[in-house]
């Protein structure tokens, strides 16, 4: 299980994905804003890695699709938008393996199968890795391949912390 901010994310061993806890941005995926203080399964079943954010949530499915839903105010759900959404969407492509871990951070990180690192979301201090302070609401790729494992950090001003 994954803990945000005030909300959690649990995946089962048959693929089936759980949430609960606040959600007043959409963050628990259930298409409503109601808080549940109970596991309520998010629809699906083949649900593989599982991330939260500042209440934002994201996920991957075992096709290699990637989604997310909640609160963006900084488009940190890859939407190429800061749109707010209560249910789970896709983001664009299908050769993602796993998110970033990420503790209430307003950006977020995946890796794709063939070892790319891609970042997107809030970008004050440059934890984006571009070389810049230019919010993406849509992913960027950080330079290089192999990378293993990604996590960001805390919503204040903190590096992305990456393994290769």
């Amino acid at each position: 299980s994954i803990v945000g901010s005030k909300h959690s994310l649990a995946t089962k061993t048959d693929g089936t994905l759980w949430s609960w806890g606040i959600n007043y941005a959409g963050q628990l995926g259930q298409n409503n804003l109601t808080y549940y203080s109970s596991p309520v399964q998010i629809p699906g079943t083949t649900w593989s890695s599982i991330s939260v954010g500042m209440q934002h949530s994201l996920a991957t499915k075992t096709d290699g699709t990637l989604w997310s839903w909640g609160y963006n105010s900084q488009g940190q759900l890859g939407q190429n938008n800061r749109t707010q959404y209560s249910s789970p969407t896709q983001i664009p492509g299908t050769t993602w393996s796993s998110v970033g871990k990420t503790s209430t951070a307003l950006h977020s990180t995946a890796i794709k199968t063939d070892g790319t690192l891609w970042v997107w979301g809030y970008n004050n201090a440059g934890q984006l890795g571009q070389n810049d302070r230019a919010y993406r609401s849509s992913p960027v790729q950080i330079p290089g391949t192999a990378w293993s494992s990604a996590n960001t950090g805390n919503r204040t001003p903190l590096p992305l912390q990456i393994t290769s």
